[in-house]
């Protein structure tokens, strides 16, 4: 008796362990994995009915069937349907308008159904259920220009305003052959834009279209139709000397530790190029910036900085530097130098405010000004600053005093204007007609339109 007992006891065990190790292996094997298959795609999607529908099917298993049907409130259709002898981890679905669904409302249903091939749920598999949202959008969003300047000069700027709507609008910029994208800041009343663009001196050739697109995917484009006219910028064949090497560029060079066993003309090149590419990238990316805020009007006057100066140094000169007859660098001076007298006040043309104000490489200390609508101005190799940075500045108000900072040979002032990042050519921002003509009168024929519709 005592032994029947004891053999029941360890046939019990036995029938224990058993069970563990399928009950283990149950709960671990990929056999019985219990993870619903993932459906990927929005909750709430934009349908212009022209693409098909993305959409894509996971399973750590695989993939046993799936069902997709489509509904428009007054009927359904199945758009998609398999059940897989092979089932596959990843389905990837391009789903089209059902040939039996009209589909003339503005909402459509879809309905996702998922299983595995788990042996999990009594040998059923996991399965995984989503209802999709459709907003149907047909309508391209509402875009025209309104009006623009008459034309655009090589390393110039413009001005372009412009309608632009939709009930499902997703984005629009103003898109350039170059690859710049503009961006526009609201503008008199709902739905109108203004923006100023600028055609670069290293492009040959200028095109911008404005690009509309809804979240449905239409898109909308309007050319803007700018004059161009070319424009010749001055070539310059600089022989650079010893004690140019030996003295500013040495000193400017002491001040980065990466040029310690650098030639003298390696030192010449870090500054004129690797040290003028970091410096003329933070520039860039602080006068990108446009505010997203409305605004009626932009009455900008021209920009006289540095009173009764002399232009030392144009803008868009290409400068080709040479040493002991070898061309060893080049660049392109991106601003007009101003010299007047030592430590002359620099003035400010137009309210703004400070977005810079400290030692910027090459250019010495350095305020940059924010003046609206993506125009920004930009005063280098100053002595003194008397602005810092988050500082509101008026119009007249003194923001520095001339010097010889940064890369400069001299006591002057190197006037920089740039829109959205971009340099521009100072002496259209310094002309009281071209303002005229190509910026404030452009707005007001622009409000006038805008008033009588």
């Amino acid at each position: 008796m005592r032994r029947k007992k004891r053999r029941g006891i360890y046939l019990f065990g036995i029938l224990l362990v058993v069970l563990g190790v399928g009950g283990y292996y149950l709960y671990t094997s990929q056999t019985f994995e219990r993870n619903a298959p993932k459906i990927e795609i929005a909750d709430e999607i934009f349908w212009s009915l022209k693409q098909p529908l993305k959409l894509v099917l996971e399973d750590d298993t695989g993939i046993k069937e799936y069902k997709v049907i489509m509904s428009d409130g007054k009927s359904k259709e199945t758009v998609d349907l398999a059940k897989l002898a092979n089932p596959q981890k990843r389905i990837e679905l391009s789903i089209k308008p059902p040939a039996g669904l009209e589909l003339e409302g503005d909402r459509a249903l879809l309905e996702i159904e998922v299983r595995d091939k788990s042996l999990w749920n009594y040998f059923l598999g996991n399965s995984a259920k989503k209802l999709v949202h459709i907003h149907i959008d047909r309508k391209k969003p509402d875009l025209y220009i309104v009006t623009n300047s008459y034309g655009i000069r090589k390393g110039g700027s413009a001005l372009v305003i412009f309608h632009c709507q939709d009930k499902n609008l997703k984005e629009f910029f103003i898109k350039t052959n170059f690859g710049k994208k503009f961006q526009a800041q609201p503008f008199f009343k709902d739905g109108y834009y203004i923006a100023l663009i600028a055609w670069p001196i290293t492009q040959e050739r200028f095109r911008a279209d404005i690009v509309a697109y809804d979240k449905a995917g239409n898109r909308s484009k309007a050319y803007i139709p700018l004059y161009l006219k070319q424009k010749r910028y001055r070539i310059s064949k600089i022989t650079l000397k010893d004690s140019f090497l030996q003295g500013k560029i040495e000193t400017l060079a002491q001040e980065y530790p990466e040029t310690a066993n650098m030639t003298p003309i390696q030192k010449f090149k870090f500054v004129n190029e690797t040290l003028r590419e970091r410096n003329e990238k933070l520039i860039h990316e602080l006068a990108s910036k446009v505010s997203q805020a409305r605004i009626d009007d932009f009455p900008i006057t021209p920009f006289y900085p540095l009173k009764n100066a002399a232009v030392v140094a144009s803008f868009g000169d290409h400068r080709y530097y040479y040493y002991k007859g070898k061309l060893v660098s080049e660049s392109y001076h991106m601003g007009l130098d101003l010299a007047s007298v030592r430590q002359a006040p620099v003035k400010l043309g137009n309210d703004g405010e400070v977005v810079y104000a400290d030692f910027n490489g090459i250019y010495g200390n350095m305020p940059l000004i924010d003046h609206g609508l993506g125009l920004y101005t930009l005063y280098a190799h100053c002595s003194t600053l008397y602005v810092k940075k988050g500082d509101e500045v008026a119009k007249g108000e003194t923001i520095a005093k001339t010097g010889s900072t940064g890369l400069a040979l001299g006591d002057h002032l190197h006037f920089g204007v740039l829109v959205q990042g971009i340099e521009v050519r100072p002496e259209e921002w310094m002309d009281r007609k071209w303002i005229k003509d190509n910026v404030t009168q452009v707005i007001k024929d622009a409000k006038k339109i805008i008033d009588s519709k």
